[in-house]
């Protein structure tokens, strides 16, 4: 969406506040021991709380509140009363709903407790990296040259992108124009940001797969190549000069 007037920037930043809180807390929640689907049900009351609609549910009926995947699974994980997580996990949390007619969309991926697996290396790159790209997002730019940025970057530290995963315009809906913000440089790609467009971010940083494949859950996807993935996301305002970083709130650069 386009940010028109000054309701339709309050309307966002309620859902931003929203989602960005929630996926904070589900961050500080949980614990080795605990279930995915405990975890969710703890985001589903945070979210409850705000008045807020849980995205994927409304938008693909997707089964569960917020997507939480765990080590090698990168994104779209279903919760599950069979999943325990443990010491060392890479857990990828994202958190996105609806408020008022409006959409918001944030991720964070974490290493549970102590870093025993050295995940978070590539956490702390998938992270500094979404930094740089947002930072050099404003409008004119063409979405690609971010997507260079973000490739060039992640083989700086010798990681990989999955390129069949992307950021996305966002506001009325979860997922709007522009459809496709990759993390690579797609040289078909001639659209540029707009000024007081609303769009998620995403990086999609790996360590041996390029692209991510859908598991016989219907959900769940999983690196073509196995390893892993940092996956992380903020919603933003785009501007002539610094982007409004409206979901700030869930301090994933702290």
């Amino acid at each position: 969406m386009s940010i028109n007037n000054e309701a339709e920037l309050i309307g966002m930043r309620k859902i931003s506040e929203a989602v960005a809180y929630t996926l904070k807390e589900m961050c500080h929640y949980a614990q080795p021991g605990m279930t995915t689907k405990e975890l969710d049900e703890y985001g589903a009351k945070v979210l409850a709380g705000f008045g807020a609609k849980s995205a994927p549910y409304l938008t693909y009926g997707f089964p569960g509140w917020t997507c939480i995947s765990v080590n090698n699974e990168f994104c779209h994980g279903i919760p599950s009363d069979k999943t325990v997580l443990k010491e060392g996990d890479l857990i990828n949390i994202d958190v996105s709903a609806e408020l008022d007619g409006y959409w918001s969309d944030n991720g964070n991926s974490f290493v549970l407790g102590k870093d025993i697996n050295q995940h978070q290396k590539l956490v702390d790159a998938s992270k500094q990296i979404l930094h740089k790209a947002i930072h050099n997002i404003k409008g004119g730019v063409r979405i690609s040259d971010i997507g260079f940025l973000i490739e060039t970057e992640a083989k700086k530290r010798g990681y990989k992108v999955i390129k069949n995963l992307t950021g996305h315009g966002v506001g009325r809906s979860l997922h709007e124009e522009p459809n496709e913000i990759a993390n690579y440089k797609d040289r078909f790609n001639m659209q540029r940001f707009k000024k007081n467009s609303v769009v998620a971010i995403e990086t999609f940083i790996s360590t041996t797969s390029t692209y991510a494949e859908t598991l016989s859950d219907g959900w769940t996807m999983a690196g073509n190549k196995g390893g892993y993935m940092a996956q992380h996301e903020h919603t933003i305002v785009v501007t002539d000069g610094q982007p409004i970083i409206l979901t700030e709130m869930n301090e994933i650069w702290n």
